[in-house]
């Protein structure tokens, strides 16, 4: 692992938290979250441990996903997506109203406003976890002519089963010292 490459990227995202402070318009907003999003998936690859050959990320795809890591994080974010909109809705809010993420027919944009905040210690670490455990493996993903590649239904299954348990695993709240389930 490159600790010079993952030291100056966590400066970056450093900085970019600082500029926020000054930012006034939501596009203002949107640039430096996306300036921060480059930086943050800049040194993802340098995170995958295990089975280089078959996980390896060179930049963020999707519709459709054409590597096995971008297919991970697809199928996850959309896992989370929905969990986000069904936490939303179970507390009275509508999903379908956002703040940063502009509303379009059928897309849950509050939803996808919380999904930004839980991306990266929820979906990310989870994949990243799937692929350096060795719970998943280049077998369990078609690649199609088109060069999309989507899990077959085996590794889907392996994936909901593991987050399902992964769901259940109580840590230790950052700022609150209570114990709580994922």
């Amino acid at each position: 692992m490159d600790a010079g490459r993952l030291t100056a990227a966590s400066g970056a995202l450093w900085n970019s938290l600082k500029a926020l402070d000054t930012t006034a318009t939501t596009d203002a907003l949107r640039g430096i979250e996306g300036e921060a999003a480059a930086q943050y998936f800049s040194v993802f690859d340098d995170l995958i441990l295990q089975q280089k050959n078959s996980f390896y990320f060179r930049g963020r795809n999707r519709r459709p996903p054409t590597d096995n890591v971008n297919a991970l994080l697809s199928f996850v974010y959309v896992l989370l997506a929905r969990e986000c909109a069904s936490a939303l809705e179970s507390v009275g809010l509508d999903p379908y109203v956002g703040f940063l993420h502009t509303a379009r027919p059928g897309r849950a944009s509050l939803a996808m406003d919380l999904l930004e905040e839980l991306r990266a210690p929820v979906a990310d670490r989870f994949v990243l976890g799937l692929i350096n455990l060795r719970q998943v493996s280049d077998k369990g993903f078609e690649r199609q002519d088109s060069g999309a590649v989507y899990l077959t239904d085996a590794q889907r299954k392996v994936v909901l089963t593991a987050r399902q348990a992964h769901k259940q695993e109580v840590i230790t709240h950052p700022y609150l010292g209570e114990k709580v389930e994922w």
